[in-house]
């Protein structure tokens, strides 16, 4: 009672029981275990997604010197555009462009490199480009001698 005669109010806390805090716990535990999982999965596919695709763009320069030996190699000097064309999709290439001139042959060749792509719906595959300028001089004793350089922008044709 209160000092007035009247019935005081008593503000009780009351502590919820055991079973009550696991039932709301549980659940956000299970949610927040599953989203690390899928978080770390996600993680590693994308970094396996990019190996891959630098793997698949080493395959790309292995084809562009691979194309420049048999550039070197070909009988009479310097090829036609045909026949560089030819050797281009021999080696899973596509010629972008061919300028030849008196004791040079320069071509643009595309080639590409196929990597699987890794999602959670599933594999797919792809392909990765990289263009490359291959560069034919008359060396000495007339002997073409090639350069290879790898291109920053690859104009798609």
């Amino acid at each position: 009672m209160s000092n007035n005669g009247t019935v005081a109010r008593q503000s009780r806390v009351t502590v919820p029981s055991p079973g009550c805090l696991a039932a709301i716990m549980v659940p956000i535990l299970a949610v927040l275990i599953a989203t690390s999982v899928l978080m770390v999965m996600g993680y590693r596919q994308e970094r396996a997604n990019e190996r891959n695709k630098a793997e698949a763009l080493d395959r790309t320069a292995a084809l562009a010197r691979s194309y420049a030996r048999d550039m070197v190699t070909a009988p009479n000097g310097f090829p036609g555009q045909e026949a560089v064309r030819r050797i281009a999709e021999r080696h899973d290439g596509r010629l972008l462009s061919y300028a030849r001139s008196e004791d040079s042959l320069t071509t643009t060749v595309r080639f590409f490199g196929e990597y699987e792509d890794t999602s959670m719906f599933g594999v797919s595959h792809s392909r990765a480009y990289h263009c490359y300028s291959i560069v034919l001089l008359k060396g000495a004793g007339g002997v073409p001698e090639a350069r290879t350089s790898p291109l920053e922008k690859c104009d798609v044709i």
